[in-house]
């Protein structure tokens, strides 16, 4: 447009940036042709923190905290590090999604048999053998049954939050017995107040009775209790026994089925009795 003669106001209207940004740049080209129009290196402060700084805070994070402190925070980092502030501390852990707060645990099974044993299991999931059924089987022990006083606390900014009174009162515990069926997700469930074989067995027998003339493949964690039943096994020919590996219980479906309950049923609810929760855990079972 400059090259036709238009003025530099009408190329900034037409353009739509102020005339100072057209007169720069015709200036610029005047002034040294082509060159003119590549971009200038930009003046401005020197970074104080730099790629080197952020790898000195993830070295530090692979490092123990100091004594005394079970994690790390952005003081002790911004202290341990000594000359970096604390708020871009904050800013990197932030850009790189860095909790420093949130804790997640995990297991690795160190069975020689891993693979197979896994294979079998998760065989069982996808292809069960014909006409059979297919139970996984646990128990949850030491359910509490705690009372508390439980309601509504209205903050002054109108908030209302549900909550429960610091003190409480026991009740006993219970272990639950549960046999999730794969193929429907119902569950059969039994309350005991201990977690020996016996209990375990018993169980067992209440499990057969509901598949007569059923072929059982029963999946289980290597609890002691789980295992060296052979007497009971050669007693039920139908049943066969198949053990997640170890430290892998992740494996059995039931344990789904429990923290569904756990988190749902059981977590924040007050029990006056015993009764009453073991007929609430009942109520959670059928749903």
């Amino acid at each position: 447009m400059a090259a036709a003669g238009r003025s530099t106001r009408s190329i900034a209207k037409e353009v739509g940036v102020q005339p100072r940004i057209v007169s720069l740049w015709r200036h610029r080209y005047a002034d040294l042709g082509l060159a003119g129009l590549q971009e200038r290196p930009r003046p401005g402060k020197q970074p104080i923190y730099t790629k080197a700084t952020d790898k000195r805070i993830l070295r530090l994070l692979d490092k123990q905290p100091p004594e005394g402190f079970a994690r790390w925070t952005g003081p002790l980092l911004a202290e341990a590090l000594g000359d970096v502030d604390v708020q871009y501390v904050w800013r990197f852990l932030r850009n790189h999604q860095i909790d420093l707060v949130a804790r997640k645990s995990w297991c690795e099974s160190n069975d020689p048999n891993f693979t197979a044993k896994a294979a079998d299991v998760v065989g069982l999931y996808v292809a069960p053998p014909e006409k059979a059924i297919v139970l996984c089987v646990d128990e949850k022990p030491s359910i509490q049954a705690l009372e508390r006083a439980q309601g509504y606390l209205k903050l002054p900014n109108g908030r209302a939050l549900t909550g429960q009174s610091h003190d409480y009162t026991r009740h006993g515990t219970t272990t639950l017995f549960a046999a999730l069926e794969v193929a429907t997700g119902k569950i059969i469930a039994t309350h005991s107040k201990r977690r020996r074989r016996v209990e375990f067995l018993d169980f067992m027998d209440s499990v057969t009775s509901a598949f007569p003339d059923r072929q059982l493949h029963v999946i289980l964690d290597n609890l002691n209790t789980h295992k060296k039943n052979e007497h009971w096994l050669k007693a039920h020919p139908n049943v066969t026994f198949h053990f997640t590996p170890t430290s892998a219980s992740w494996l059995n479906q039931v344990e789904v089925w429990f923290s569904a309950l756990q988190g749902q049923s059981l977590s924040g609810a007050s029990f006056t009795s015993l009764k009453q929760l073991q007929e609430h855990s009942a109520s959670g079972s059928s749903q």
